[in-house]
This record gives C-alpha cells, structure tokens and sequence, in this order.
C-alpha cells in the first residue's frame, strides 16, 4: 500500500510542476513576462521560443532593400506560435547586438495574464480595481496609462472613451469608461 501512496504522490507532484510551468510560461510581473526577464538577451530568444517562430522586423527590411548599407530601422523581434497568431513584439535595449538586453515587451496574446488577472481582455474598470494609474498621457490616438507597479504601459484607444480620435484633447481617469478596453499592453524593462 505504501508503494501506491509514492506513486500517487509522484503523480501529484508531477501534476502541480507542469501546470505551474505553464502558468509561468504566462506570467507577467515587474521585469518579467514569462520566462524573460530583465537578463535576457536577444541571443537567447530562440532557445526560449525554441517551439514558436521569430521573426525579425530588421532581417524583412534587409531581404527588401539589399543597397541599404547601413539601416535605422528598428531591431524588433516578432514571436508568433505554430499556428501563426502573434504572441509578442520584443525590442531590445541595442539595436544590432545579439547580447542586448530586452528594452520592452509589448503583448498580443489574451494568455498572459498579471498575477491579478490583467491580461488584454480586460477593462479599464479591471486595471483600475487591481492596479494604480500613476499618470496618464494623450496621443492623437490613444490615452496611455502609467502603471508603475508593472513598469507597464497600457494604452486605450480614443473610440473607447468617446472622443474625436485626432484630438490632442487630454484625458483624465475620469473620463475613461469602465468598459473601456486596452488596446496594447507593453511592459518596459528599464
């Protein structure tokens, strides 16, 4: 009987690893966004993402203009699955520099998720219940919010709250709707 209780137990404990492995595969937190971290760097990426694809938005440009001798463009690294759906857009700290560190994460699948729940689903009313809105900025297109708890920037599009979308009208918490919903998601590592 003893041996059926280890084996039990085993089953268990092997059970609760694999399912807290995936929920940190989904993770994000302050300096973090599953498992990259503020030490990652760009040559790590495709050992980390070993079962996904990247792709490079600076290789695209060279394939397209081959007489460009030295580019500008941003060095950004796109993370899609197998299945095609874009997981997240990761731009380094120095462009060109396979040992750079991350400088931002921005998010684009609905399965990470903040340890309170925050994740691209949600409303303003879910941010502003789990998290403080430390500042808020106006774009043409958006209202940007400070969310230095995660070292995140949320930003909600201006359909959302009902306001000319080409105005530099400023927007304050207030004037946002509880049902209002995020338009990107970013986490900052610096």
């Amino acid at each position: 009987m003893s041996i059926l209780k280890r084996i039990i137990f085993i089953v268990l404990v092997s059970f609760l690893f694999v399912q807290c492995s995936k929920e940190n595969k989904y993770l994000i937190e302050k300096g973090k966004v599953g498992y990259l971290t503020k030490e990652t760097t760009v040559l790590e990426l495709s050992s980390i993402f070993k079962k996904d694809s990247i792709v490079s938005k600076l290789q695209l440009n060279e394939l397209n203009n081959e007489d460009k001798l030295f580019s500008l463009d941003d060095d950004e690294y796109e993370i899609f699955s197998l299945e095609g759906d874009k997981l997240l857009e990761i731009a380094p700290t120095n462009q060109n520099d396979s040992l750079s560190k991350i400088k931002s994460i921005q998010i684009f699948d609905r399965n990470y998720k903040t340890e309170k729940g925050i994740s691209l689903q949600s409303t303003f009313k879910d941010i502003n219940e789990h998290y403080l809105v430390n500042n808020i900025e106006t774009t043409l297109t958006s209202a940007t919010l400070f969310i230095d708890e995660l070292n995140a920037t949320i930003s909600i599009d201006k359909k959302e709250l009902g306001i000319s979308i080409f105005s530099r009208e400023e927007v304050t918490i207030d004037q946002i709707p509880d049902i209002a919903k995020i338009k990107y998601f970013t986490i900052w590592f610096n």
